[in-house]
């Protein structure tokens, strides 16, 4: 949404859990923002989870004309609740220019794969009629867990897939790929699908191993979300634009933050900036890539960092870690899982130990001649290593604090009549203590000749999930 890293944001460490007062800082400029300074109007459909603890935080406050779905990074499919909490709800600005929350008590029992889709397709019909040009943030809700999905997807592979947990996943990317088909079917019968341009992008590779059991597959690739190793960051994107780009396939480097500077590039030529009205952003780490998409030449990047987090997560890393690409290698410090194995599909089993070898402190891989990761080559390359270990000295060296902050009583739900609130902008509760706890980073950090402790190497193993673990109970 930013276009920088996270880094740069204060969200490289973990995600905003409920009733953490903190999100995307409010001085970031955020993709709609940017296109309505081109006359663009902007719609935000699904999860949002970049802050909700103050209204200045929320969708429509960070540059959206209206918005429907959840405000946190997950809840139940069927009754939007998370913690018993209601959070689904549909924002706008009345006719008045009045902000309007509206809480969907009514949707109680409709999956929300269908309730996007329907709100995606109800908006691109009102847009028939509409001038200026538009834009639509969809983030399905779908395929992230508690996995659940109504039983007549579900009854799609009951003859071919006896397993009861990839009947129910390959049955919640059905239920999202009929809603997309309605959707760019909405798209035709409007006449606006020849001048549309549709992109699907994803945050991270599939969940292997959190939750105990399998349900995802990024094989061969190693690894998977948490992990720096390519099963959990490199992420196929499509991207449609009739008369616009031909079929082809592109390998080129292009990152997540490079979308901001590619729609920008696009909104410069579709809309009119809007006069006397300059558009500010902080330094961008992203690149505009439309002539890589569009001419399929090579990406405008050479490198990118994956991440730097100075501490550990739950069912992830354990001691701090770093992970850069530069052209065809990829450095990682500190450890770049768990997950650090690689997880076949269902019917292949290749690999003995799924859960793979145990991190090294420092691995370099060619991505392009080992993209599964499997051949450590830092000994090999002490000079690549050294240069790419100054590379990332040289971003640690930009990284803001990180923005983590505890969870804060005042925010339970019960307090307002078990909905999620933006509640430090409501009423206060005297008897609910609030306590904030911010998290600061160090600039020298990890990165002068650190070893993996045993202890570290013993919590890796626990992390994989042996039978005998116990890293449920560990608190940091």
């Amino acid at each position: 949404m930013s276009g920088r890293y996270p880094i740069h944001t204060g969200l490289q460490h973990e995600v905003i859990y409920p009733g953490e007062p903190w999100g995307l800082p409010l001085d970031e400029t955020i993709i709609p923002k940017v296109l309505k300074e081109y006359n663009y109007s902007t719609h935000a459909v699904g999860k949002w989870h970049l802050g909700m603890h103050k209204w200045a935080f929320t969708p429509l406050y960070r540059g959206f004309d209206d918005f429907f779905g959840y405000y946190l990074g997950g809840q139940d499919y069927d009754s939007h609740r998370n913690e018993k909490g209601l959070d689904l709800r549909s924002d706008y600005f009345d006719e008045n220019g009045k902000f309007v929350d509206e809480l969907r008590w009514d949707l109680d029992g409709r999956y929300s794969a269908e309730l996007y889709s329907e709100r995606t397709v109800e908006l691109i019909q009102g847009l028939k009629s509409q001038e200026a040009p538009f834009f639509i943030y969809l983030a399905y809700q779908s395929v992230h867990a508690p996995h659940m999905v109504p039983q007549r997807y579900i009854d799609q592979y009951s003859s071919h897939l006896t397993d009861e947990k990839e009947r129910v996943f390959a049955a919640m990317v059905s239920s999202m790929d009929e809603g997309i088909g309605n959707i760019t079917k909405a798209l035709e019968n409007t006449g606006l699908a020849d001048n549309t341009i549709i992109v699907f992008s994803s945050d991270n590779g599939g969940n292997v191993n959190c939750v105990r059991e399998v349900t995802s597959s990024n094989y061969p690739y190693r690894g998977g979300k948490r992990a720096l190793y390519e099963g959990g960051v490199r992420s196929p994107s499509l991207i449609w634009a009739r008369n616009r780009l031909s079929p082809s396939q592109s390998d080129a480097m292009i990152h997540v933050t490079d979308w901001l500077p590619t729609f920008w590039s696009l909104a410069s030529l579709q809309g009119k900036l809007k006069p006397n009205n300059p558009i500010k952003t902080k330094p961008l780490d992203g690149v505009d890539q439309w002539l890589a998409i569009s001419e399929n030449l090579p990406s405008n990047r050479t490198e990118f960092v994956i991440n730097i987090d100075p501490k550990p997560v739950m069912c992830g890393h354990q001691v701090p870690h770093a992970g850069l690409r530069w052209k065809e290698w990829k450095l990682i410090i500190g450890q770049g899982g768990p997950p650090s194995g690689w997880y076949p599909a269902p019917g292949v089993s290749d690999l003995e130990n799924p859960c793979g070898p145990h991190d090294s402190y420092i691995e370099l891989y060619n991505i392009i001649e080992d993209p599964s990761e499997t051949r450590n080559v830092s000994d090999k390359y002490p000079d690549i290593v050294k240069m790419l270990t100054d590379k990332i000295r040289a971003y640690n060296a930009t990284a803001v604090p990180l923005g983590n902050k505890k969870k804060d009583p005042a925010s339970n739900p019960k307090y307002f009549n078990y909905t999620w609130m933006p509640w430090l902008d409501m009423v206060a509760h005297d008897d609910v203590p609030i306590e904030l706890e911010t998290y600061s980073i160090t600039k020298d950090l990890w990165l002068d000749g650190n070893q993996l402790s045993e202890d570290d190497i013993e919590f890796s193993r626990d992390a994989c999930f042996a039978p005998d673990s116990n890293v449920d109970s560990v608190e940091f």
